[in-house]
């Protein structure tokens, strides 16, 4: 049914069960898992820098590192599965961006990871999986992960 899935990570806890779900969806479809991290423009376009540290052991090299450490880890364990990965890092809007690369690539299904917070919390700020899920023109699976607050 699915030739591609695209599991886009942020390096949260919300993304843990989301991890699982895709590995197996992957092998029961026998699809190409491509892993994603989104370096989030805003996060470090509104930083103003450290006087002590060198620009390019800035806010966002250190954001693109861990996103590159979360998509080995992701890579190694749909590996130890039989599942075939292909990773990127993008820079952006996050929901933009996985958007796009879901079309870019004729991603089938996009499973994302959502903290389950309260609804308070969904009204004031929203979500990325939220916005993916509503502009998203091809299939969605959005996997909950509950979380203390």
């Amino acid at each position: 049914m699915y030739d591609r899935l695209l599991l886009p990570t942020d390096v949260s806890p919300g993304v843990d069960r989301a991890i699982g779900h895709a590995i197996d969806a992957a092998t029961r479809y026998d699809a190409e898992l491509h892993v994603l991290y989104v370096v989030d423009a805003d996060a470090y376009s509104s930083y103003p820098g450290d006087e002590y540290v060198h620009e390019l052991e800035g806010l966002e090299s250190a954001l693109e590192r861990a996103g590159e450490d979360a998509l080995e880890a992701i890579a190694d364990e749909a590996d130890d599965a039989g599942v075939e990965t292909v990773t990127a890092v993008r820079h952006g809007v996050p929901h933009e961006e996985i958007l796009e690369y879901a079309d870019d690539e004729d991603v089938g299904l996009t499973v994302l990871g959502s903290k389950r917070r309260s609804d308070e919390y969904r009204r004031l700020l929203g979500s990325v999986a939220q916005r993916v899920a509503t502009l998203a023109e091809r299939p969605v699976t959005i996997v909950k992960t509950p979380v203390e607050e």
